[in-house]
C-alpha cells in the first residue's frame, strides 16, 4: 500500500492515495471544505517521487507538424539532389502516407540556414528570434511517433494512446502533483483546438477535476466567471456551502469520485471569480514586455498573447499550461504558408523563454515547442506545381526544442541521415518524451498510475524511457519532499 499525507490537513496520519482517488468509501465529513477540495485534487502541491527539476510546464504545441527540414535540420544533400527521385530503398523504410506519386522527388529547402550562438546550432532564416535564444534551448532532432494521421498522432503525443478516452499529459500532471495555486486550476489550455479537440486536454478516466480548463480568446476568458446580476459574493458563498453540504452527504454514502470532483470544482470556481479577472488581463504589463512579445494590441487574440498569458499563469502557480497553435499542415503551398506561421509564432516563443529567464522563472519552468509529427524531404505535389508544392507527414524523425526546467541548454540531440528522413541512431519515441517530462517534474512514469476497470493505467502504457541527456548534471531543485510512490506499479 502506498501512502501520502492528506494535503492541507492538520491531521498528520497517513491515508492511502487510492482511498482518495479510487472507490474507497472513505468518510470525509470531518474535513473542512478547503481540505476536501485539496484532497480531491484542488489547491496545494502533493508529494512527488523525487526532487523535481521543474515545478511547471508550458507546452507550445504546434498543431499540424512543422517542417523540421526548413527550420532546424538543414540537409545540404537534399538541396544538392533537388528534383531527383527518392532512392527506392528508402521508400520501403519511410512512411510517406499521403504521397501518391510512385517515385517522389527530393525537394530541397529554399531557406538559408546559419549557425547561431556559442552552441553553433543551425536555425533557418524563418526563425530569427528563436535563433537568438539557441544557447538557452536544447534542440532534439529525432523524435518519432507511430501514426501518420494527425488526429491519432495528436492523441498519442498528448495522451499516450492513439484512441480516444485516455487522460491527457496535463491531467496526469495535475493528478500527480496537484496545483500550486489556491485560485487557479492546475491545468490550463489556450489557443487553437487540435483536430482531436478536447481529448488532447481531457481527463479521460481520471476524476473530472483534472481536465484542462480552457481559456477563451474572446469574451469572458472562462464561461460564467462573473456572477449574474444581483448575485453577490456572499450569496454565492452561502449557495456553494449549502450545495456542498448535500454533496458531502452523498459522498459519505457512495465514495463517488465525481462527487469529490464536483465539490472541488465549486470551491475552485468561487476562488477563481475573485482572482482570475485580474490575472487574465494584460493591463499591468509594461510596454517593453508587450514589445518583447510583439503584441501591438493586448486585447487582440494571438499566439504571442497566449505565450505572455502562459508566463503569467506559471508565475501564479499554475502547474501545466498548454498553448495550441496551428495550422502547420503544409501539404500544399508551403512556400507561402510556412513563412506565415513562423512570423506568427517565432517572436512569441522566443520572448517567453527570455521573459521567464529575466523573472527568475525559467529554472523552475520546462518549456516545450513542437508538434505531433514532422515533414518529408520530398515534394508532395509534382515539382511542376511550383508554389503549390508541399511536404507530406514524416513520423520517423522530427524536431522539438526545450528550455528551462533543468534542461542542459545549448545542445543539439540526435542526427538524421543525409536526406533527413531517418535517425542515424536510436531516437526518442513519444513515450520517451512523456516519461522525460514527468521525470523533470519529479514523477516516475512507471509509478504514476490510476486503477481503472480492474487494472493500473499509466501515461506511457508499458513503454517509455527517461532521456537523461536532455538535462544538466547538476542536482535538481530542492524544497519538495519526495514520496516513495504515487499510485501502484502496473
Amino acid at each position: 500500500m502506498d501512502f501520502v499525507k492528506i494535503p492541507g490537513s492538520a491531521n498528520t496520519s497517513s491515508m492511502s492515495r487510492r482511498a482518495f482517488f479510487g472507490a474507497g468509501g472513505v468518510s470525509l465529513a470531518s474535513m473542512s471544505m478547503s481540505q476536501l477540495a485539496a484532497a480531491a485534487g484542488g489547491p496545494g502541491p502533493r508529494l512527488s517521487h523525487s526532487a523535481p527539476r521543474a515545478r511547471s510546464v508550458i507546452f507550445l504545441f504546434q498543431v499540424g507538424g512543422p517542417s523540421q527540414l526548413d527550420l532546424f535540420d538543414p540537409k545540404p544533400e537534399v538541396n544538392r539532389r533537388h528534383g531527383e527521385e527518392l532512392p527506392e530503398s528508402l521508400l520501403k523504410q519511410v512512411s510517406f502516407a499521403q504521397i501518391q506519386e510512385k517515385r517522389p522527388r527530393l525537394m530541397g529547402s529554399p531557406y538559408r540556414f546559419r549557425r547561431h550562438g556559442q552552441s553553433g546550432a543551425w536555425v533557418s532564416e524563418l526563425m530569427p528570434h528563436t535563433a537568438g535564444i539557441v544557447d538557452q534551448i536544447t534542440i532534439a532532432r529525432t523524435l518519432r511517433t507511430d501514426d501518420t494521421n494527425h488526429m491519432f498522432a495528436e492523441l498519442l503525443m498528448n495522451t499516450g494512446w492513439r484512441r480516444f478516452g485516455r487522460p491527457s499529459l496535463g491531467s496526469w500532471v495535475a493528478y500527480g502533483l496537484g496545483s500550486q495555486s489556491q485560485e487557479m486550476p492546475a491545468f490550463l489550455v489556450l489557443g487553437t483546438k487540435p483536430r482531436s479537440k478536447s481529448a488532447n486536454y481531457g481527463n479521460g478516466f481520471l476524476p473530472s477535476q483534472f481536465q484542462g480548463t480552457v481559456l477563451r480568446d474572446a469574451g469572458e476568458p472562462i464561461l460564467n466567471l462573473s456572477n449574474p446580476p444581483g448575485v453577490t459574493s456572499r450569496r454565492q458563498r452561502l449557495s456553494i456551502d449549502a450545495i456542498n453540504r448535500l454533496n458531502r452527504v452523498r459522498l459519505d454514502a457512495t465514495g463517488d469520485d465525481e462527487i469529490r470532483a464536483r465539490i472541488a470544482s465549486y470551491e475552485m470556481a468561487f476562488r477563481m471569480q475573485a482572482r482570475a479577472p485580474g490575472l487574465l488581463s494584460l493591463g499591468s504589463e509594461t510596454r517593453e514586455t508587450l514589445k518583447l512579445y510583439g503584441i501591438d494590441d493586448p486585447a487582440r487574440p494571438s499566439f504571442a498573447r497566449n505565450c505572455l498569458m502562459a508566463r503569467r499563469l506559471v508565475e501564479q502557480g499554475v502547474r501545466f499550461v498548454q498553448v495550441f497553435h496551428g495550422d502547420w499542415d503544409h501539404h500544399t503551398d508551403i512556400g507561402r504558408r510556412l513563412p506565415a506561421e513562423c512570423r506568427t509564432t517565432d517572436q512569441g516563443s522566443a520572448a517567453l523563454v527570455i521573459d521567464l529567464a529575466r523573472r527568475g522563472l525559467l529554472d523552475d519552468t520546462l518549456v516545450i515547442w513542437g508538434g505531433e509529427l514532422g515533414r518529408t524531404p520530398v515534394a508532395q505535389k509534382p515539382m511542376a506545381a511550383a508554389g503549390r508544392v508541399g511536404r507530406d507527414h514524416q513520423i520517423e524523425a522530427f524536431t522539438m526544442w526545450f528550455a528551462g526546467g533543468g534542461v542542459r541548454a545549448g545542445q543539439v540531440i540526435g542526427e538524421t541521415n543525409e536526406l533527413g528522413c531517418l535517425p542515424t541512431e536510436a531516437g526518442w519515441h513519444v513515450h520517451d518524451l512523456q516519461a522525460t517530462i514527468l521525470h523533470a517534474l519529479g514523477l516516475d512514469h512507471e509509478r504514476l498510475t490510476y486503477r481503472y476497470e480492474g487494472r493500473e493505467f499509466r501515461l506511457t502504457d508499458i513503454h517509455g524511457e527517461v532521456k537523461s541527456e536532455l538535462f544538466a548534471r547538476s542536482s535538481p531543485a530542492s524544497g519538495v519532499t519526495p514520496a516513495s510512490r504515487l499510485g501502484r506499479q502496473a
